[in-house]
């Protein structure tokens, strides 16, 4: 096996294994994971992303990844909701098939194997990711919804609207695009954070992966996928190794080569993200299925991003 899918993936399994023991154990209870996960994403995530981005300049990045990336997440959406049905359940398994957790798993993962230059391109990505994909799956499932409401004779009107707008507003206003997009900023005006605030960023920054990867196996056991596997397992692949495979065969369609294609691919390989599991609670459908998909794909994920990665490395 290769370099770098040793020297990133073993800390990624070690650390997701430690949350699970310490879970078993007793050390991180159920309730606590709230506590946890708040900390990942309320604190840490921010100073990362936020400091990384601050020394780097728009005309550094390359958005043309960005987009092959969301050209075949569509693909595969509207795929998986053309052969499901034009319904909640169907809009919700296509945002579990299409969404990646790019942050708890994505952020220590390509950090530890592309470095400096690979967070850049993922958190291109990030700063968007959540806006694009929730945004999309917002608007589709308010379509299928009042669709549903006219067809049971339903009266309850939907402001979709209003729905999707408030959507754009949290896909910006959010602990994860948000402190990218300050950092870009700050990163233009030529100015160099100070050390007393720089030192400070650094070190919440680097307890960011091991904290966030002992977090998902802490919640990995608190899963209980029981009768789902099946489905669940359906699911899984097609977000762990359909998603990668379009994202590959269109980047080399379009002549992309190199790190950020390794990085996107990468990044579609990922499990799924934690998300979806809020928006199959808001529209009351698929929540066990969901929640199983969550833990299969994340276990699923060791092997699948493990292949990937060899292969990538192989190639290039």
């Amino acid at each position: 096996m290769n370099s770098p899918v040793v020297s990133a993936l073993l800390p990624v399994v070690f650390l997701i294994a430690i949350g699970v023991l310490a879970s078993r154990a007793g050390f991180i209870r159920a309730e606590a994971t709230k506590d946890l996960s708040n900390l990942v994403f309320m604190v840490l995530t921010p100073a990362l992303l936020f400091r990384t981005m601050s020394t780097v300049h728009v005309e550094q990045l390359n958005f043309k990844p960005v987009a092959m990336y969301f050209v075949a997440a569509l693909l595969l959406f509207v795929g998986v909701m053309v052969s499901r049905g034009l319904n909640r359940r169907a809009a919700v398994l296509a945002l579990a098939a299409t969404f990646s957790n790019t942050v708890m798993i994505g952020i220590p993962l390509i950090g530890l194997a592309y470095g400096q230059a690979g967070l850049v391109t993922l958190f291109t990505l990030i700063s968007v990711h959540s806006l694009v994909l929730l945004t999309l799956a917002t608007v589709v499932l308010e379509m299928v919804s009042a669709r549903e409401d006219r067809l049971a004779g339903g009266g309850g009107q939907r402001h979709m609207a209003l729905t999707v707008l408030s959507a754009i507003k949290s896909g910006i206003i959010h602990p994860v695009p948000l402190p990218v997009i300050l950092g870009l900023l700050f990163a233009q005006t030529g100015l160099v954070l100070p050390e007393v605030v720089d030192r400070p960023l650094q070190l919440l920054g680097n307890a960011f992966g091991p904290v966030a990867l002992v977090l998902v196996g802490a919640m990995l056991t608190q899963v209980r996928i029981g009768t789902h596997l099946s489905p669940a397992l359906g699911i899984s692949l097609l977000k762990n190794l359909v998603l990668p495979s379009l994202m590959a065969a269109l980047g080399l369609a379009f002549g992309m080569t190199g790190l950020p294609l390794t990085v996107m691919i990468v990044t579609a390989a990922l499990p799924m993200g934690a998300n979806v599991f809020l928006f199959a609670q808001r529209y009351e459908v698929a929540q066990e299925l969901v929640t199983a998909s969550l833990a299969v794909s994340t276990v699923l994920g060791l092997l699948t991003v493990t292949a990937v990665m060899s292969l990538l490395s192989w190639l290039g």
